[in-house]
C-alpha cells in the first residue's frame, strides 16, 4: 500500500480525515447541543403557561436582572414607560417579511430600570423605518415573559438611522451603554393585550414531544462522517484491486514472452 505516500493520496486521506474529525467533534455535537438546548426552552415556554404570574422581585431582585433559570416566567411590573430611550432591533422577520423589533426602557414605580421587548413592526420600502404606535404615557401594569439578553456575535455597535436608535440584537447591556440608563439585564417580553404591545413575539407551548430539527442534523453529519471513511476504503480497496490486476497482468506477459523465447530458442 505505498501508493498511499503519494501526495495526491495523502492529500484525500488529510481530507477525508478532517471531515470527520469535524463531522463527530464539531458539527453533530453542536447540533445535539442545539436540540438539548430548544428541548429546554421549549420545557421552560410550557411550564410558564401552567403559572400564573408573579411580582417581578419574586424571581429577580432589584439589580440582578433575569437569571437563566427564571427565563419565559411570567411576572407583572407596574410603573411608565420611557420613550426616549427606545431602540430598534434590526434584521427581524414578520411573516417572513423584513421587521423590526422595538425595545423600550421602563421605570418601575420602585425606580428600577428594565426593557420592555413591545414586539415587532414591519418594515417598509425593504429597511424603511414604519410608523408605530407610540408607548402610552402615564403609570400602566404590564404582564411579560422574563428573557435573557441575546448577543450580537459580530459585536457590531449601535447606529442612529432613520431618527431611531438601532441595534442588532436585543440586549438590554447595548441599549444601556447607548443611552446612558442603568438598564438591569435581561429584558420583559410583552404578550398580546399588554399596554404599548405591537406585534407580539410568538410563543406557544408544545406536548408533542417531536424532536426540533437539530436532531435531524446531528444525525446527518454523522452519517456524512461515516460515508466519507466507507468511501476513503473503497477507493483504497479499489486501487489494490487495479494494482493487483495490473501486476497479474505483467507476469502473464512476462511469462508469455518467456515462453516466446523459449521456442525461439
Amino acid at each position: 500500500m505505498r501508493f498511499l505516500l503519494r501526495p495526491g493520496w495523502i492529500a484525500l486521506v488529510a481530507v477525508v480525515a478532517g471531515f470527520v474529525v469535524a463531522c463527530y467533534t464539531l458539527l453533530a455535537p453542536w447540533q445535539f447541543g442545539r436540540e438539548a438546548e430548544r428541548e429546554s426552552q421549549q420545557r421552560a415556554i410550557n411550564a410558564s403557561f401552567a403559572t400564573p404570574p408573579v411580582p417581578l422581585v419574586e424571581l429577580s431582585a432589584p439589580g440582578a436582572g433575569v437569571a437563566p433559570d427564571v427565563a419565559w416566567r411570567q411576572v407583572t411590573v407596574s410603573g411608565e414607560y420611557l420613550p426616549d430611550a427606545e431602540a430598534l432591533v434590526r434584521l427581524r422577520h414578520l411573516d417572513n417579511a423584513p421587521a423590526y423589533e422595538v425595545l423600550t426602557p421602563f421605570r418601575t414605580s420602585e425606580g428600577r430600570l428594565l426593557v420592555v421587548d413591545r414586539g415587532l413592526v414591519a418594515a417598509t420600502g425593504g429597511a424603511d423605518v414604519p410608523g408605530f404606535a407610540s408607548a402610552p404615557a402615564g403609570p400602566v401594569t404590564l404582564t411579560a415573559r422574563l428573557r435573557t439578553d441575546e448577543t450580537d456575535p459580530d459585536g457590531r455597535a449601535v447606529i442612529t438611522a432613520a431618527g431611531h436608535r438601532q441595534l442588532y440584537a436585543a440586549d438590554s447591556r447595548t441599549l444601556a451603554a447607548a443611552t446612558g440608563l442603568a438598564l438591569e439585564p435581561g429584558y420583559l417580553q410583552l404578550s398580546e393585550g399588554q399596554p404599548g404591545v405591537l406585534a407580539p413575539l410568538a410563543v406557544a407551548p408544545s406536548a408533542s414531544g417531536a424532536p426540533f430539527t437539530n436532531l435531524s442534523y446531528a444525525l446527518q453529519w454523522l452519517t456524512f462522517g461515516a460515508i466519507a471513511v466507507f468511501a476513503l476504503i473503497y477507493f483504497v480497496r479499489l486501487e489494490l484491486m487495479q494494482r493487483r490486476g495490473e501486476g497479474r497482468a505483467a507476469k502473464k506477459a512476462a511469462v508469455r514472452r518467456a515462453l516466446a523465447g523459449d521456442d525461439e530458442g
